[in-house]
């Protein structure tokens, strides 16, 4: 059975051979396209979530960096949720051409930042897990710099991807965003990050506090990443949230106000890892039914011009 063909009857016997425990018929799939995603349920009651990754997204060993953090932030007393340990003695299962992770199930609402104390609180909690991030490095995962990530993002796009006509324009302002970038990141401190620290991936345990999900994305990058996606709106019109959130991740750890400059550039960056990220999954029927206009000629001529209006607001 391959990642395409993953179903309910077909991964209960692999997860109870993996964690030595007998479940129930219940099976929910959650919407994820980018992994396959089920939540389970043991004999003895334990909700359990299993996530197949995408075959030839992450090696093993960049899924261990993952599991890695999580340890670590774990023992950290950072608020996440950890994979089991399986019987083979690692985190990692595998299933044919696809690894596979078992977290118990952690309910919470999404999180919502709706007053200025809550900007301090999450500044707070970023910071602790960047104290934790910065411990160690994470040796397979993705860097998140102009001249490693964009640089092989825009290659792949123009390469194998674009349209030809399109190619030119397109590498051009790859290359105006790499040129102007990079000295801003050249100089800023790498460390583990969540990678994709939006509102979406924070829970609201109530009287349990935060909880931080989905490390699925976890990179080595500046702190600031984990910074600007949780923003309203652009930095020029976000310097209230942005002070507040420095206030409260200062009180763990030092953040370097340079590498707000980089906020823009961030963006711009994100939009051409996005495309990149989403031409690997055209042949996804999850995908397809997601994007039914993706790769057409207005959508391409869309992308450039958004693109360009996005590098007018970088530095």
């Amino acid at each position: 059975m391959s990642f395409n063909d993953l179903t309910p009857e077909g991964i209960i016997p692999v997860v109870e051979e993996h964690i030595g425990n007998l479940l129930t018929g219940y099976t929910a799939k959650f919407s994820s396209y980018i992994n396959r995603v089920y939540e389970l349920r043991t004999k003895d009651g334990q909700k359990l979530i299993v996530k197949f990754y995408r075959p030839n997204r992450w090696s093993k060993d960049a899924i261990l960096d993952e599991h890695r953090f999580l340890y670590d932030c774990q023992e950290d007393e950072i608020p996440v949720v950890v994979p089991m340990p399986l019987k083979n003695g690692s985190t990692i299962g595998a299933f044919n051409d696809t690894f596979f992770a078992i977290f118990p199930k952690k309910a919470g609402r999404q999180f919502e930042i709706n007053d200025f104390e809550m900007w301090v609180r999450l500044g707070s909690l970023v910071g602790r897990m960047h104290c934790t991030g910065a411990k160690s490095n994470a040796n397979f995962r993705t860097v998140i710099d102009p001249c490693m990530s964009t640089i092989s993002d825009c290659k792949y796009l123009c390469e194998k991807v674009l349209p030809s006509r399109f190619c030119e324009q397109y590498r051009s302002l790859c290359n105006r965003l790499i040129e102007t970038a990079s000295p801003m990141f050249a100089i800023a401190e790498k460390i583990r990050i969540h990678g994709d620290l939006h509102s979406g991936n924070i829970l609201d345990r109530m009287d349990e506090g935060l909880l931080l999900i989905d490390f699925d994305d976890m990179a080595m990058g500046p702190a600031v990443q984990d910074l600007w996606l949780l923003l309203p709106d652009r930095v020029d019109k976000s310097q209230a949230e942005i002070e507040l959130f420095i206030e409260g991740y200062e009180k763990f750890r030092e953040f370097d106000h340079n590498t707000l400059r980089c906020i823009e550039p961030l963006r711009a960056m994100r939009m051409i890892y996005f495309l990149s990220w989403c031409s690997r999954q055209i042949s996804d029927f999850q995908f397809r039914k997601n994007f039914p206009e993706w790769g057409n000629d207005s959508f391409w001529q869309r992308e450039i011009n958004d693109l360009q209006d996005q590098l007018s607001f970088c530095p």
